[in-house]
């Protein structure tokens, strides 16, 4: 494996993978992000020259919704002619060293390095191995804005959600977590891009390629639009930050307020939460195959989309661009947030719904 090497570890990461092969086959300089221009659906794609000399390294998850959506966007992958390469990075004694062993030389070798996940610790530990001249960084949900921000601070690199502790683990991996965020910062023998539909103020010396879902967009759809609501679903409760009970209360009345009747639930929300809500609030619960941006390009999907603040109030209104798919975020009420949330959930949540520019703003209560 030589040329571009990209490490992914989400359905979501695949996916802008495939966006940046297209987009930068398609345009050679950054455009500005109010550009969306609408394309029209290519129902039999063939591979193109953006993917040429392109490997995707899937450091496949253990949770199983995680890993049969990989499975899913790792065939989408190899149809548009990418070669995409399974690695059970996480599974069985040695996986981390055999991992590491097995993709030391491609690597070493490659011209580009395309990552899914700075905050990765997998990646991290990766990019310890050598420091690629070309970086190019994709997003993985809104951790993007934090990592521009931080970027630019010079700070390490810490999840939002995290309280911040300096613990045992946190203390063995520092060394790393340095080396790393200097190997994913531009200097004098590397140029970073940020390839990204959010957005970011580019750190000194990188370069930002908007990701407009270009791919999605000429790949499905466009969708057939159903009379009702949909609510997208977030792992908030599960990361610690939101409480579960008030989650439910907000749910439960955003449904009733827009006449929503599905639920679409993230990969990362729990069995137990999912059918509480079902039986509490009688919303059909569905977990897509794939990331929610193609789903809703394929359809059908409502002429409404609900969604408390994540990346898809950013990504939606580019994937269903012309589709008349209304678009709306809930902000996230102070008193929803758990006693022992991060300081920073609040500000950076509000940041979420705050530069959604596409979206319609909610007011609870």
């Amino acid at each position: 494996m030589t040329g571009r090497l990209a490490f992914v570890e989400s359905p979501v990461q695949l996916l802008n993978v495939l966006e940046w092969a297209h987009a930068t086959a398609l345009h050679d300089t950054p455009r500005p992000l109010h550009a969306v221009p609408p394309q029209p659906a290519r129902r039999d794609p063939a591979p193109g020259p953006g993917t040429a000399g392109l490997t995707v390294v899937v450091l496949s998850p253990t949770d199983p919704m995680s890993r049969g959506q990989l499975r899913r966007m790792a065939q989408l992958a190899r149809e548009e002619g990418i070669t995409v390469k399974w690695q059970d990075a996480r599974q069985g004694k040695g996986a981390v060293a055999r991992t590491l062993r097995e993709l030391a030389g491609p690597l070493r070798t490659a011209e580009r390095v395309i990552v899914g996940d700075p905050f990765s610790r997998y990646v991290q530990l990766l990019l310890t191995l050598f420091g690629p001249r070309r970086v190019t960084v994709v997003d993985d949900g809104t951790a993007t804005m934090e990592f521009a921000a931080q970027l630019a601070r010079g700070e390490r690199l810490v999840r939002w959600h995290r309280r911040g502790s300096r613990g045992p683990r946190e203390l063995v991996l520092a060394p790393v977590t340095s080396l790393a965020r200097r190997k994913l910062a531009p200097g004098r023998r590397r140029t970073v891009e940020i390839f990204t539909s959010l957005p970011v103020e580019p750190p000194p010396g990188t370069t930002v390629l908007v990701n407009d879902f270009s791919w999605t967009r000429s790949r499905f759809g466009p969708p057939r639009l159903t009379r009702g609501a949909d609510l997208v679903g977030t792992s908030l409760v599960e990361t610690g930050v939101v409480d579960p009970d008030e989650y439910l209360r907000a749910v439960t009345a955003l449904a009733r307020t827009h006449g929503a009747t599905r639920y679409f639930a993230h990969r990362r929300e729990s069995t137990e939460k999912l059918h509480r809500i079902a039986v509490e609030t009688g919303l059909e619960v569905v977990r897509p195959d794939l990331p929610l941006e193609l789903i809703a390009r394929r359809g059908p999907i409502g002429r409404t989309v609900v969604s408390f603040p994540s990346t898809v109030v950013h990504t939606l209104p580019l994937a269903l661009a012309g589709t008349g798919v209304k678009v709306a975020v809930c902000e996230i009420a102070p008193e929803w947030l758990r006693a022992n949330a991060s300081p920073r959930a609040q500000g950076f949540l509000a940041g979420v719904a705050g530069t959604a520019t596409r979206t319609e703003r909610l007011e609870f209560g």
